[in-house]
């Protein structure tokens, strides 16, 4: 059977259902395809189940992109304000948990009931379990094979999400779609995801995993104080998913252990003391972690007993550690996938392909990528409802 619509969506994540409300609230005829058995299901894990639905700071700033202009005009069109509107006409209690991330006080499965009443009001049509096998184009709509029959339409959008965590049905249907038109691809890499060591590197670090560490993390000129947890396989906490989609392989983060104090101050003011360099550090620090960056960079005695040009050298190393990572714990464990569609094949205004008339592509597909904190969530509100407004 072949059923024939306005506009069709691939994906039901936050971007598809998004753009879906949107298309149906201007009576489009919208269907939309989830090859999962149920939508949402990115939205109902975020957050630690909760739902960072969005951050009261958005700014294209907070945004990573070979075009990082491209963003800007689908942030301004529709904002954090307006999704909080949403979610308040919907009577969805929400807290801000820090710095301007704002969650559900009660479960994600909230967001994704209210996506679905939205939908449900704009008339749109939802398909689960169904899978895209082909799409072709012909002049003047499109026309895509799935496991359950064939459909038809106008409009076309790709909605279908990035590499992510396979085990909720990512993969890379958008990018293949993408170059089966003709669209290039940025590369793509694992984004807001923990970073690994060699073993022989972990030795020092192996009985310390589950502590944390309030921190700087910089690379390549980006830099965040947020906690930093150690892990058996190496780095992880806030600091360094978000220093991860700045970190390319090769390249070094620099740590600084004491964000709040200038570390040569603190050991040059207590040079005359009897007090060991491992206690005065146990004041700022976990001890045992403390205990361990003594044993592997400047081994324990009497403040005392340090020259001046010593804990100069040991303040730098306290305020510029240096490490190598030697990879990430990949798709599986990052929450987005950095690169993605070409911007210059997209209009910034609209999200159709310069190319190729109807087809769109939104969310986390193209190549933005938010940082931690809800950016990626309103960058899927921001893009679904620029599409929306014109398929």
């Amino acid at each position: 059977m072949s059923i024939t619509k306005d506009v069709i969506i691939i994906g039901g994540g936050a971007a598809g259902l998004f753009c879906a409300i949107e298309a149906g609230k201007r009576r489009r005829r919208v269907l939309v395809v989830e090859h999962n058995p149920v939508v949402g299901k990115k939205i109902l894990i975020s957050g630690g189940g909760r739902c960072n639905f969005t951050n009261l700071y958005t700014a294209p700033k907070n945004y990573l992109s070979a075009n990082p202009h491209f963003c800007k005009s689908a942030l301004a069109r529709y904002t954090p304000q307006d999704f909080i509107a949403l979610v308040e006409k919907h009577r969805i209690a929400y807290h801000e948990k820090k710095l301007g991330q704002l969650f559900c006080d009660g479960s994600a499965q909230q967001i994704i009931n209210m996506l679905l009443d939205e939908c449900r009001f704009a008339g749109v049509e939802i398909g689960v379990g169904c899978r895209v096998t082909g799409v072709e184009k012909s002049a003047h709509s499109f026309i895509i094979e799935t496991s359950q029959g064939r459909v038809e339409s106008a409009s076309l959008v790709i909605a279908s999400g990035g590499l992510s965590i396979p085990k909720i049905g990512a993969s890379d249907f958008g990018y293949r779609l993408a170059r089966q038109f003709g669209l290039a691809i940025q590369a793509t890499r694992p984004a807001l995801v923990p970073l690994t060591f060699a073993p022989q590197k972990l030795e020092a670090l192996m009985n310390l995993s589950g502590v944390s560490v309030d921190a700087i993390a910089r690379c390549n000129a980006a830099e965040f104080r947020e906690n930093l947890l150690l892990t058996h396989r190496g780095l992880s906490g806030p600091a360094i998913l978000q220093i991860s989609s700045y970190w390319q392989p090769g390249d070094t983060i620099e740590i600084n252990l004491l964000p709040e104090l200038d570390a040569e101050s603190l050991l040059l003011d207590a040079r005359t003391s009897d007090l060991h360099l491992v206690n005065l550090l146990s004041e700022h620090l976990p001890r045992r972690f403390a205990q361990m960056w003594c044993e592997q960079f400047a081994p324990s005695r009497a403040m005392r007993t340090y020259s001046n040009d010593e804990l100069t050298a040991i303040a730098g190393k306290l305020a510029h550690w240096q490490l190598t990572p030697d990879g990430t714990e990949g798709y599986k464990k990052a929450e987005v996938t950095a690169g993605g569609v070409d911007t210059r094949m997209l209009s910034s205004k609209t999200m159709e392909a310069r190319e190729v008339a109807g087809l769109y592509f939104i969310g986390e597909v193209v190549d933005v990528t938010g940082q931690l904190g809800g950016y990626n969530f309103q960058w899927a509100w921001a893009s679904g409802f620029a599409a929306g407004q014109h398929v």
